[in-house]
């Protein structure tokens, strides 16, 4: 029909979306990883009073490091990546203790990474479909480390292209990084919905690039995550499920 709007591609947030939504002390993630750096245990009577106040004033110094990085993404769009926030903290990521430090880091988020069990079966309905997956998420972590996660959590497989943050420019909204999702996954943006948990990055954020969205609001996120902004999605749902009647819509041209 005139005006119709194929979904040739549905592009997906991961945290929070793919993933079930975790309230996660940030902060104990870097304390695992300094305590590592500097070979303190959690408890110990032999631990040397100096190894401990090193070991929490690098976990501090990466925390803030990191807070200014994401801060620096909500305010002019620039990515980040996690061997930069460490630099910045002045550790370098290649030392031997640095990789056991992040082999310790990745232990801690492991079971918040797991993969929801519905997305599979939406995956392979929206591949019935015709439609491609794909993936554009903001992060610090390498694409080798997070098509890790999907292969672990028997998905990979299914997803066409992917595009994550810290090996681009710009973080969501920034219109930059949905034409890069679009292109990993050969869509035109106005024929390409993207599926998120936040209004600004995953509502705003792929209306500005020319992209439906629908918005999933089950993330509890902390206030300094959250940017206020007027925008409404192109359709709403609470379980991943209901995207299929979503798409199966749009396709009948409803």
């Amino acid at each position: 029909m005139p005006g119709e709007r194929r979904v040739d591609a549905v592009v997906f947030d991961w945290g929070g979306t793919l993933t079930p939504w975790h309230t996660v002390d940030l902060g104990e993630q870097w304390r695992i990883y300094a305590r590592e750096i500097h070979g303190v245990p959690l408890s110990s009577p032999d631990v040397d009073p100096g190894d401990v106040r090193a070991a929490h004033d690098l976990g501090e110094r990466i925390m803030a490091a990191e807070a200014r990085a994401w801060a620096r993404g909500r305010d002019t769009h620039a990515s980040a990546d996690i061997d930069a926030i460490l630099r910045e903290a002045g550790v370098d990521p290649g030392h031997d203790r640095a990789l056991l430090a992040l082999a310790a880091y990745r232990r801690f988020w492991e079971p918040h990474t797991w993969t929801d069990p519905g997305v599979r079966p939406l995956w392979e309905g929206l591949r019935d479909r015709g439609a491609r997956i794909g993936i554009l998420s903001n992060t610090i972590w390498p694409r080798d480390y997070h098509r890790g996660l999907f292969e672990r959590d028997g998905v990979l497989d299914l997803i066409d292209g992917d595009v994550y943050s810290s090996e681009i420019d710009h973080v969501k909204p920034a219109p930059e990084a949905f034409r890069a999702a679009c292109a990993a996954v050969d869509a035109d943006p106005a024929n390409t919905v993207y599926v998120g948990d936040r209004l600004y990055e995953d509502v705003f954020g792929p209306h500005r690039a020319g992209l439906r969205a629908i918005w999933i609001p089950h993330s509890d996120l902390p206030p300094d995550q959250v940017v206020d902004v007027a925008d409404t999605p192109d359709a709403t749902v609470h379980e991943l499920g209901e995207i299929l009647d979503v798409v199966d819509r749009w396709q009948s041209g409803a």
